[in-house]
């Protein structure tokens, strides 16, 4: 079981808890992408690693997944853009952003010093800026992968503009496809009638791999100012009120298409996860539980080998698609 008691890492001063070393083979393998566990950071929860490296080693993740960073830098919405809501969070940050040069030359390069496999996540408010970014990013080997984020609900143009329409996210998808043979990464928006039909048309233009969901769109008032709670009146919802959205989601599109799915939505323990990988999911991201927990990550990643050795599952791939019906 999962002790309690912490350790330090006298190489990376960070504190930690400390974990059984019961073994089980935890690697993945998302087109390419070779994870050693099947746990990552969720785009824009966790910055470049750099904030959260105080609490965790991060070359124990799977993979750390930048925030979506574009060709210029994005300042986001203005305040008041994230509220509390009942079982998580609402947010319209609007993808606040450095830009992809202050991005290379700053944290991203203190990342690729951290042994750890790299997803750069990319935004843009056109097809041409997300070019840009993979254009300018494409000849840096220590990332090895670009997830195009062509699902944030909190921006006017570009972002689910483009996810929400088979056309133009085969479009752009096409177009960065054509830019680089790194693992090519999309990421969906759950505010579709269908997201087969998003995820076909992607895998389609060349995607290797999905990550699903981001954020489902939603709205706080506050009845005694009888105002939005946000600036822009709508935002994206995470936390444990998505997961039940969010799994349906990736099970409904690890029917449809033959790709890795990476499953994102409320995800706190690696019992979260778990549902997540037999709903069709060959990893996970983990989001706003970093915001309240900054070992999040690897607590999920030490809940999912306590399942597999409580289970008699010694390899963590056994568990993806297993859901019975």
């Amino acid at each position: 079981m999962v002790q309690t008691k912490n350790q330090v890492n006298q190489d990376t001063q960070t504190i930690e808890p400390q974990y059984s070393s019961t073994q089980v083979q935890m690697a993945v393998d998302v087109a390419g992408l070779h994870m050693k566990n099947p746990v990552t950071d969720a785009a824009g929860t966790f910055a470049a690693g750099r904030e959260y490296s105080q609490f965790v080693s991060l070359e124990k993740l799977g993979a750390v997944t930048t925030k979506s960073v574009a060709s210029e830098p994005w300042e986001g919405n203005v305040p008041p853009r994230i509220a509390e809501i009942d079982s998580g969070c609402i947010n319209c940050i609007g993808v606040q952003n450095p830009g992809m040069k202050a991005l290379r030359a700053g944290d991203l390069a203190w990342l690729e010093t951290q042994n750890v496999p790299i997803i750069l996540s990319v935004a843009g408010h056109s097809v041409d800026e997300y070019k840009g970014v993979v254009e300018y990013m494409n000849d840096d080997d220590k990332i090895n992968a670009f997830e195009i984020n062509i699902s944030c609900p909190n921006i006017s143009t570009g972002g689910m503009s483009l996810g929400t329409d088979p056309n133009e996210a085969g479009k752009c998808i096409r177009a960065v496809r054509d830019l680089t043979n790194k693992t090519l990464i999309v990421k969906l928006t759950p505010n579709v009638t269908d997201i087969t039909v998003i995820a076909k048309a992607c895998v389609d233009a060349g995607a290797d791999a999905l990550s699903l969901i981001n954020s489902p769109k939603g709205m706080v008032i506050d009845a005694y100012t009888r105002k939005p709670k946000l600036s822009r009146v709508e935002g994206g919802m995470s936390g444990p009120a998505v997961k039940p959205i969010a799994l349906r989601d990736v099970w409904e599109t690890h029917k449809a298409v033959d790709v890795p799915l990476i499953g994102i939505g409320g995800i706190r323990s690696g019992i979260d996860a778990v549902e997540f990988m037999l709903a069709g999911a060959t990893a996970v991201a983990v989001g706003s539980a970093n915001f309240v927990n900054p070992h999040a990550t690897l607590d999920v990643i030490e809940g999912i080998k306590q399942y597999c050795i409580d289970q008699g599952v010694s390899d963590v791939n056994d568990l993806i698609g297993g859901l019975i019906c």
